[in-house]
């Protein structure tokens, strides 16, 4: 039998021998894969696309009356309960059915839409899945003013600045001191997106976090204490004797945590600072004894003559140096102390520049009388409070800050305002009758007015134009200044003996004064008034307008240095008549 040869197999021919059955298998696969299409997507028709989600459900492939009877199992529960809000760092609750929350159960599934064609779409879900959500139905303005009324009530809420904060301990004066956490501050800005966030998402397991806006605390809770443990709470442990000189001061807890301030720092720290003046106030009502006052030198009276009383140095304590080891103290074990140091304290004028005014003369001079009754008490307050005063060159004296108020605790009676013993009583009543006096001896000294008011109407007991008044009718004062506008000091010598009252203005004589009055003219007669209940008589005054004019004369060449005129018009004072 003759032998059948074999043709050699070439690398072409295993390769189309290869190809074929390449082609067969995709062939057979493709026939696979649209049998088992038609077959998925003939057993998928009316179901819920295979993947799908709801609140969290997977009711994905289920028929679709199925699907809403599993969602209407598993999330009926959830349309009562508390809807968990996360705000920030507060957690609150929103109750569904106060805020008008409620589900719409066909649309919800409506929206899962219906099995895809695409094959790979169907492939891919077998794989993956897809979160529908529900939808929800609301009342819009319930939900609106439900989130408000969290927002307002719960969410929103201030920084609060890490701190450390102290409160009473068993002890006289003991404090113990606590760490104030810092809290972030924060505010629900966007209510309509919060109100969008709850609605669409409300059934969610884990509930709804809604954004705000944040304002961060510079201090951390590690930052607060540390500086409580290494320093605070050691340093109101116990108390601090300051040692003074014979005499000893303690600083009880309360009074160091009074003296403690604290900084937030921008690495997280809390920076303990020092009050020194809080720390003073406690200290020195105990250690003023210790101290002595500086005087100033000033100008006395007692006779007939100005003296000098000389100046006298003092001493206080240096706080600021006593204080430099303050913060090491504190942290000390057993018992602490620190000593006070002390600084002298220089007067504020000096026996020399007081001896250098040129206070040696009487420039001016001015005695009035005539006050009786109450009126007394207050001219001679006034009196008391304003001699020895010095005003050097240039300066401006006020009557009204040398004196004080006219009140009763600063030595004033009540008297009738007007001199002569007439109209309302009120406190510090015919004070007037030293202003006028004074007003005169400084017009008498050749110094400069700086301001005053003359009476309403005109007394005479002063000469026309040259009066002052200190108390109006409705019980305001009235200033009275003038100026030093010489080139040496000058004093005040006020002295009141019963009904009479006298002011010197001692310094350095200059000028020769003279006073030049003009007539009386615009006369106006005072009208008649029939008083009522209480009524005192008093006689009327008429009504003029009048010149005067000082004319000041150096004394050194005789030559006429100045003039100043001033023009008053005085109004008429009824002429009353009591029944």
């Amino acid at each position: 039998m003759p032998t059948v040869l074999e043709r050699p197999r070439t690398p072409a021919t295993r390769f189309r021998r290869n190809l074929g059955k390449v082609f067969i298998g995709l062939g057979l696969f493709a026939v696979a894969f649209v049998i088992a299409y038609a077959v998925d997507l003939i057993a998928t028709i009316g179901t819920v696309p295979r993947g799908v989600t709801v609140a969290g459900i997977d009711v994905g492939g289920m028929d679709r009356e199925d699907a809403e009877a599993k969602l209407r199992t598993e999330l009926e529960p959830r349309l009562t309960q508390p809807v968990r809000i996360t705000a920030g760092d507060v957690v609150v609750h929103l109750d569904p059915v106060r805020s008008g929350l409620g589900l719409d159960w066909p649309r919800t599934l409506e929206q899962a839409g219906d099995p895809p064609f695409s094959p790979i779409t169907r492939l891919l879900s077998f794989f993956t899945s897809r979160e529908v959500g529900v939808v929800t139905v609301s009342d819009p303005n319930l939900l609106r003013q439900a989130v408000v009324d969290l927002a307002v009530q719960r969410i929103n809420h201030g920084m609060t600045e890490g701190s450390i904060g102290f409160r009473p301990a068993a002890g006289d004066g003991a404090v113990e001191a606590y760490p104030i956490d810092p809290r972030q501050g924060q505010e629900l800005t966007d209510i309509d997106g919060a109100v969008t966030l709850i609605r669409d998402n409300w059934l969610l397991s884990g509930g709804v976090t809604v954004p705000v806006s944040v304002t961060h605390p510079k201090a951390t809770a590690a930052g607060v204490r540390a500086a409580l443990d290494s320093l605070v709470a050691k340093a109101v442990a116990q108390p601090v004797i300051v040692q003074g000189d014979g005499r000893d001061a303690v600083l009880r807890p309360a009074e160091i945590a009074a003296g403690f301030r604290f900084r937030p720092l921008d690495d997280g720290r809390l920076e303990v600072l020092l009050d020194q003046n809080a720390l003073q106030a406690g200290l020195a009502p105990q250690l003023a004894p210790t101290e002595r006052q500086a005087k100033d030198a000033q100008i006395t009276f007692p006779g007939d003559r100005p003296v000098v009383q000389p100046a006298e140095d003092g001493r206080r304590v240096a706080w600021v140096k006593t204080f430099e080891p303050f913060m090491r103290v504190i942290q000390q074990p057993g018992e602490r102390r620190l000593v006070a140091v002390y600084e002298p304290q220089r007067p504020g004028v000096t026996t020399d520049a007081v001896n250098a005014l040129g206070i040696r003369e009487v420039v001016g001079e001015f005695t009035t009388s005539g006050f009786s009754g109450a009126m007394v008490a207050n001219v001679h307050a006034m009196a008391g409070k304003v001699t020895g005063a010095i005003v050097r060159p240039g300066e401006t004296f006020s009557l009204d800050q040398r004196t004080g108020p006219r009140s009763a605790a600063n030595g004033f009676v009540a008297a009738p305002v007007h001199e002569d013993g007439t109209g309302p009583a009120l406190i510090g009543g015919g004070v007037s009758q030293f202003t006028s006096t004074l007003y005169n001896a400084v017009y008498l000294a050749g110094l400069a007015d700086a301001g005053h008011t003359e009476h309403d109407y005109y007394i005479d007991w002063f000469p026309p134009a040259r009066d002052a008044k200190s108390l109006a009718e409705d019980g305001s004062t009235v200033d009275m200044l003038f100026t030093n506008d010489g080139p040496t000091g000058v004093a005040v010598q006020a002295v009141a003996s019963g009904s009479s009252v006298t002011v010197r203005i001692w310094g350095t004589k200059r000028f020769r004064v003279e006073s030049a009055t003009g007539p009386q003219t615009d006369i106006v007669d005072p009208p008649v008034r029939v008083g009522g209940p209480g009524c005192q008589p008093s006689p009327g005054i008429p009504g003029f307008t009048v010149a005067d004019t000082r004319i000041r004369y150096d004394l050194r060449t005789g030559a006429e240095a100045g003039r100043d005129t001033r023009t008053v018009t005085y109004r008429p004072r009824p002429h009353v008549l009591c029944p």
